[in-house]
């Protein structure tokens, strides 16, 4: 098979759980050095699924690879290579098929609750048991849904959390691809950014995210394996 393309934007926002699924399913990978120079691929030809991980940015930066990332993401759609988004990657999946990225009315940091919507896409990828769990949320933004997805998972501060499109493009506000090595890193590097955010209903502090670390990790894991498991049947 075709190795998955996983698109890194920042140095601190690997593939975490991600890279960890696929090396359990023996599903091949590259990660792709976009915060390092490296050139954005010119076709999705050569890969079974693209992945897109988080990132400091907005879509909406006049960054110099977003333009290239849109253009492969269409690719991508076109040839029905699956496509996967997780925060910004969702807000860049999102935006190369039509939609808008805007501000979100607060910032969301932390552990909150998100709830599957009653739809038979989203028990596609949930399955029937699954009503509502706790997700890891860092952003400031939020996506539109591209016309013809349908909204999978909804959120009290945030209600687009999640949206299939084509049955195989999944794009995600919240990270589910969380590990203890991610959560830590960003609590230290993003701390001054809590700070300045106390004030909305949405951030938690540090000490509380990580005190809650050990209950909420295992969960989201097997709510990722999920997702994940439901979205490598599709790739090339």
């Amino acid at each position: 098979m075709k190795p998955v393309a996983v698109f890194r934007h920042a140095p601190t926002e690997g593939p975490g759980y991600f890279a960890t699924f696929l090396d359990e399913r023996r599903v091949r990978w590259r990660l792709v050095k976009l915060d390092e120079g490296e050139p954005v691929p010119g076709s999705a030809e050569g890969f079974a699924g693209l992945a897109f991980m988080g990132g400091p940015m907005s879509v909406n930066d006049g960054l110099a690879w977003i333009e290239p990332v849109l253009g492969l993401i269409r690719d991508a759609v076109a040839r029905e290579v699956p496509v996967i988004g997780h925060c910004l990657g969702g807000q860049l999946l999102a935006k190369a098929l039509g939609a808008t990225v805007t501000r979100n009315p607060v910032k969301e940091i932390g552990w909150h609750r998100v709830d599957v919507e009653d739809s038979p896409e989203a028990r596609r990828w949930f399955g029937d048991d699954v009503r509502s769990f706790t997700a890891f949320q860092w952003h400031g933004e939020t996506f539109a849904l591209p016309p013809g997805a349908s909204r999978i998972l909804r959120g009290e501060h945030c209600p687009n959390q999640a949206y299939v499109v084509g049955s195989r493009h999944l794009g995600m506000q919240c990270h589910v691809e969380m590990t203890p090595e991610l959560v830590r890193s960003w609590c230290e590097t993003g701390a001054r950014e809590i700070a300045a955010a106390r004030g909305s209903p949405a951030v938690t502090p540090a000490e509380a995210i990580l005190a809650q670390m050990g209950e909420r990790l295992p969960v989201l894991n097997d709510t990722a394996r999920r997702l994940y498991s439901r979205w490598i049947e599709g790739l090339a």
